[in-house]
């Protein structure tokens, strides 16, 4: 088990230094940072695919859904944790949405099933200095979202994608989407939702990526 531990660490100590790299080398840009067309629904510098790839930092938490719970505080009136089922009691929300990696990938008509960010911020009435987000992963990983993004209409903690419990590779039991970000700023298995009234940069915007990481400005690094 040591052992397996141990190749685990090194295994992800590989991965953050090569994706480092490509943020110093400007890997994949296309060299047009202007502000691309919205209509355009496939950014540019993406490819299409009809998968879904697998990208993580190398550790797929395991969290039973018996032992899952969401904490959601910070610069809050009214902080609360869930437990599954009341997670699960809340107003279900669904929505379709494309997915834009910064690795060049995006998938259309993703059709999530989960609770809505605007249900959350109505339960939670963050203070009006609250300005940013902190999402927290069971894997140690954090990202920084603006409470715009965050209250977008089709943002929400999903538990679901295409009809099926999200699965732990997907950052099941319970990830966030925020649609109109790269998918790095869709943080898998959400532990934590953290107001705040200051930035701040999260696991990868601290390693070169892009503070807010638009796909069609062509935010992949900072």
């Amino acid at each position: 088990m040591t052992e397996e531990i141990s190749m685990l660490g090194k295994l992800k100590e590989k991965l953050i230094q090569r994706k480092q790299e490509w943020a110093r080398d400007g890997r994949l840009l296309t060299g047009n940072q202007t502000m691309a067309d919205r209509n355009d629904r496939l950014p540019r510098g993406q490819r299409l695919v009809t998968d879904w790839p697998v990208l993580d930092l190398g550790i797929q938490p395991d969290i039973p859904e018996q032992s899952w719970s969401l904490t959601i505080d910070g610069l809050v009136e009214a902080p609360l944790e869930w437990s599954w089922d009341q997670f699960m009691a809340q107003p279900q929300f669904e929505d379709v949405s494309d997915i834009h990696c910064v690795t060049a990938w995006s998938r259309y008509d993703n059709l999530w099933q989960g609770v809505s960010n605007r249900h959350i911020i109505e339960m939670v009435k963050p203070k009006p200095e609250a300005n940013h987000i902190v999402l927290h992963g069971f894997d140690g990983y954090t990202t920084n979202v603006t409470r715009e993004a965050f209250s977008a209409e089709d943002a929400l903690i999903a538990h679901s994608w295409e009809g099926e419990k999200l699965s732990r590779q997907h950052g099941g039991p319970v990830r966030a989407i925020v649609p109109q970000y790269y998918l790095w700023k869709s943080a898998k298995w959400i532990q934590r939702i953290e107001f705040v009234d200051a930035d701040q940069p999260g696991f990868w915007e601290v390693r070169g990526y892009h503070n807010e990481g638009d796909p069609w400005k062509e935010e992949r690094y900072g």
